[in-house]
């Protein structure tokens, strides 16, 4: 069997953006993210009032712990917080592109070279107690206890 010959687009199409590479399942729950945003703000709010970096860290952050602890979707509006921390990350990202994100983080601290740092002391400590076979707790543990699964 013999190779397709490739078309002068193929080759030109791989040099770009790979665009199908983004799962449609996140523009999806982005979606529904931003029409909740757009139904309490007016869609694309930020491109003229603008943000501040901080206001959006903190929502981003407020959403992923909610999630972390073992709420997926908030509770008034259903919108799960995962979708919710996709639309900040995409506003941040958005408003600096227009010229809109007021950057209002603090001044920088090397936390990059401390956290590649503290990887060798997990690794020290993990090392030390490599004899051991812990069990590492999940929601799931808690969840199965309460008859939740």
């Amino acid at each position: 069997m013999s190779e397709k010959p490739t078309n002068p687009k193929d080759a030109l199409a791989t040099s770009r953006l790979p665009m199908h590479l983004v799962p449609d399942t996140i523009e999806a729950y982005a979606a529904l993210s931003f029409a909740e945003g757009a139904a309490k703000y007016g869609a694309f709010n930020w491109r003229v009032a603008g943000v501040r970096a901080s206001v959006y860290r903190g929502a981003l952050r407020r959403h992923l712990a909610k999630w972390w602890n073992g709420e997926d979707a908030d509770p008034k509006t259903g919108v799960p917080h995962l979708a919710s921390v996709i639309a900040c990350a995409g506003i941040l990202l958005d408003a600096k592109l227009c010229g809109k994100l007021t950057d209002d983080r603090p001044p920088a601290a090397p936390v990059g070279e401390l956290v590649d740092e503290l990887e060798a002391e997990v690794k020290r400590i993990l090392d030390m107690f490599a004899e051991r076979q812990p069990r590492h707790w999940t929601i799931s543990d808690v969840r199965a206890a309460h008859g939740m699964d």
